[in-house]
């Protein structure tokens, strides 16, 4: 297949595709996101103090020396 005709139909896929707009179930949608909802979802913060004593950075050195 030429040039020319392959990048005509890659052209015309890709308007289809563009334009392509199918049916929403906006029930179906619904559902499915009052499922994946839940009040017991504990949320931890990564920056609090409580996440910060995970870490031991105590052989963290910094080294002032001269770098010649």
């Amino acid at each position: 297949m030429g040039r020319g005709r392959q990048k005509a139909k890659h052209t015309k896929v890709a308007r289809e595709l563009k334009y392509y707009s199918p049916e929403t179930n906006y029930h179906a949608l619904e559902q499915e996101l009052k499922a994946g909802q839940s009040t017991d979802v504990v949320t931890e913060d990564r920056w609090s103090d409580s996440a910060d004593s995970e870490y031991d950075n105590s052989y963290v050195t910094w080294d002032d020396g001269d770098r010649r």
